[in-house]
């Protein structure tokens, strides 16, 4: 434990033992590749090789349920594609909305525990550590996995959609995160939640608290913290639909996880926000052609992904056009100073090669216009409390690990917890 901890445990021990046992209730929402997810093969499934048919992951319990996201296997060219395959959504028209590759059923494991956010994969625990050091930290002040710490785990692989089109996956985690909050808040006295969201998580639940009433925020919501929230999107993004992207996870080639990458309808989502990247700036470069966020219809036609054109339009467009301020106390914090992909040179031999890249601020995945666009879209709201933390040097995941990070975030749960304030709507 560092010296920031060490003094952050003190007062927070100092505070309860006045006070009683007087911390919220806390729900970990996480990012988007730090959920782990389980699948199994159906009778229905039809593989493009006889190969992915019979291979499986070296784990598989009796009911033939296997860890799809995250196995060591994908980083072997043959099981990559099998993988990729496995993790393939489509884009359904007649229905409007998002399914799994024929035969392939999911499941997020241990939903409302910590337990499954701690590691991507609990058999390689030094090398995939996601939220272990972040759910220490909390436990160092005072927090209790199950009693007074909540996990709200998803397939990230699914978003949501605009008001009028069906997103069920989607839309049933969140019916699932505000069952868990309510539970978590009635399990301890009726006490309002704290959410505390790491990327994706945060678009969840900002999304969460603007579909459900006034009352129901004032009764329920402490107060929410987001972590590196990618508000209005990444020009990242741009260069995983275009080129591919292997997240920097050794040996993958990143044209054998393009067009699973692609199909994921949480990275259309993720796609730069006209309003706040302008329509105008280029980010992708082309010896025939520039695309600006304004442009990204074409630029889906261009790189031969003609079938997100319209989901995007429909569905994902609206929905990233109004961020609104949902009345509840919020605190935003962001590493900076970080070089994150700003502007993508392609050269002749188009999409399949990676581009050159000119990097600009950020967390080394979000750029500072999407980091910090609650701070553009909000200074003048009435009734929004917003406050904004920056962290110089640390990167997007780093901040759930690095000693400063957790230092700044136990210290924002601790003001939290010795408020009053509560939500304004």
């Amino acid at each position: 434990m560092g010296i920031g901890m060490a003094l952050i445990s003190l007062a927070l021990m100092s505070y309860t033992s006045q006070a009683g046992s007087n911390i919220h209730p806390l729900i970990l929402i996480p990012g988007s590749g730090g959920n782990q997810l389980e699948a199994r093969q159906t009778a229905g499934y039809k593989p493009s090789t006889l190969f992915c048919n019979r291979w499986y992951p070296a784990r598989k319990n009796k009911d033939g349920w296997f860890r799809l996201w995250f196995d060591l296997s994908v980083l072997l060219s043959p099981f990559t594609r099998c993988f990729a395959e496995r993790m393939m959504l489509h884009y359904d028209p007649d229905l409007d909305d998002y399914r799994n590759f024929p035969g392939i059923e999911t499941r997020v494991p241990k939903f409302g525990s910590t337990q499954s956010l701690l590691y991507l994969d609990p058999y390689l625990k030094h090398i995939t550590a996601y939220m272990a050091p972040l759910v220490e930290s909390l436990e160092q002040i005072g927090y209790v996995d199950g009693q007074t710490l909540f996990g709200a785990p998803y397939d990230f692989r699914y978003g949501l959609a605009a008001e009028g089109h069906p997103s069920k996956e989607g839309s049933k985690f969140l019916q699932d995160l505000k069952d868990l909050i309510e539970k978590a808040s009635n399990s301890n006295g009726g006490k309002p939640v704290i959410l505390l969201s790491h990327s994706l998580g945060g678009l969840f639940v900002l999304q969460l608290l603007n579909r459900n009433p006034p009352s129901w925020r004032r009764k329920y919501i402490k107060h929410f913290v987001a972590l590196s929230a990618p508000w209005g999107g990444t020009v990242q993004e741009m260069f995983t639909f275009a080129s591919g992207n292997s997240l920097g996870v050794p040996l993958v080639e990143p044209l054998l996880v393009r067009e699973e990458q692609r199909s994921s309808e949480s990275n259309l989502w993720l796609m730069p926000n006209p309003r706040l990247f302008g329509g105008q700036k280029p980010l992708v470069i082309t010896p025939n052609a520039t695309y600006s966020a304004g442009d990204i219809p074409q630029f889906l036609y261009d790189i031969g992904f003609p079938q997100g054109v319209h989901p995007y339009k429909s569905r994902i467009l609206p929905l990233t056009e109004k961020l609104v301020a949902p009345g509840v106390p919020v605190t935003c914090i962001t590493g900076t100073g970080v070089r994150t992909p700003e502007t993508l040179f392609y050269g002749e031999n188009g999409f399949d090669e990676q581009p050159e890249v000119v990097y600009g601020d950020g967390d080394g995945t979000v750029n500072m216009v999407s980091l910090l666009a609650l701070e553009t879209l909000w200074s003048n709201k009435k009734n929004q409390t917003l406050k904004v933390i920056p962290i110089r040097g640390v990167s997007h995941t780093s901040i759930l690990r690095n000693d400063a990070a957790l230092d700044e975030i136990m210290a924002e749960i601790l003001l939290i917890n010795s408020s009053a304030e509560h939500s304004a709507v």
